[in-house]
């Protein structure tokens, strides 16, 4: 019976030194991919209603926030930005626009007017991140809610506004 408890708690010790413990015994916690979110809110209700991973939800908002800020007054983006917890990880998180010579809407972006602009002005950034630019159409009304839900209707309008 000593004997039995002893090798019970070595292998115990052995799974939990090879980090595997957690993903064989059941009731303990396991690593979310969402913990290091930016803001784990948000991106879960991207992830979840559009199928995407937490990577493209994250960076796909990052890079709509983004055209937000380009687009409003400082004091309207910061009104945006104090909604949104973790507003500068998601700014960040942006892939960096890149020319890209085979997508002529990624460069004409900035000269296309409301949706059609911002729409085309991340186009390169989604298509870094794996998705279509018509994925970003799909981002807007999410953000848009959860901006909401978080910041009021007013400050709704203001990102909203920026798209249009």
């Amino acid at each position: 019976m000593k004997h039995t408890v002893r090798v019970v708690v070595m292998v115990a010790c052995c799974l939990a030194y090879a980090g595997i413990a957690n993903a064989q015994l059941p009731g303990l916690p396991t690593k979310n991919p969402l913990d290091k979110s930016p803001n784990p809110e948000l991106i879960g209700q991207l992830t979840k209603q559009l199928s995407v991973t937490p990577q493209q939800a994250v960076g796909g908002a990052g890079a709509l926030f983004g055209v937000a800020k380009s687009k409003l007054k400082p004091g309207d983006f910061l009104k945006v930005s104090n909604a949104v917890p973790g507003m500068d990880g998601l700014l960040k998180a942006a892939p960096k626009p890149t020319e890209d010579s085979s997508n002529p809407l990624s460069s004409m972006g900035s000269m296309l007017p409301g949706k059609a602009g911002a729409v085309a002005s991340v186009a390169g950034s989604f298509k870094q991140l794996g998705m279509s630019p018509e994925t970003a159409v799909k981002f807007l009304p999410i953000m848009t809610q959860f901006v909401k839900v978080k910041g009021g209707a007013e400050v709704a309008g203001l990102l909203s506004g920026a798209f249009k």
